[in-house]
């Protein structure tokens, strides 16, 4: 089994202690010429936890995971996967409401 890394870690303990569905997060890893790309999935009910008001939990979440990767010498970025018909489900859709969810 692969060995999980420093910031793949970190983030998934952050999340987890977030969320209502635990169970539910997972973390895929790429490594490419730009860095690290951390690619969250959660569970749908969970998102508002991890995005925050106007996007503010999701920025300190990224914020924190530059700091580890620094801290590594590696560029870490986080994408926050949208669950599947998640904008359709969502009997508030307003153009406003997207633009904040996207960072």
């Amino acid at each position: 089994m692969a060995e999980k890394h420093q910031d793949q870690e970190f983030l998934e303990n952050i999340v987890t202690a977030l969320v209502s569905h635990p169970e539910d997060v997972k973390v895929e890893r790429k490594v490419d010429e730009m860095g690290v790309l951390l690619s969250l999935t959660t569970n749908p009910e969970d998102m508002g936890q991890i995005i925050g008001r106007q996007g503010s939990t999701a920025r300190a979440i990224r914020t924190l995971l530059r700091i580890v990767g620094l801290k590594n010498n590696a560029r870490v970025n986080l994408k926050i996967e949208e669950p599947e018909g998640s904008r359709k489900s969502s009997p508030r859709s307003t153009s406003s409401a997207d633009d904040e969810l996207k960072l």
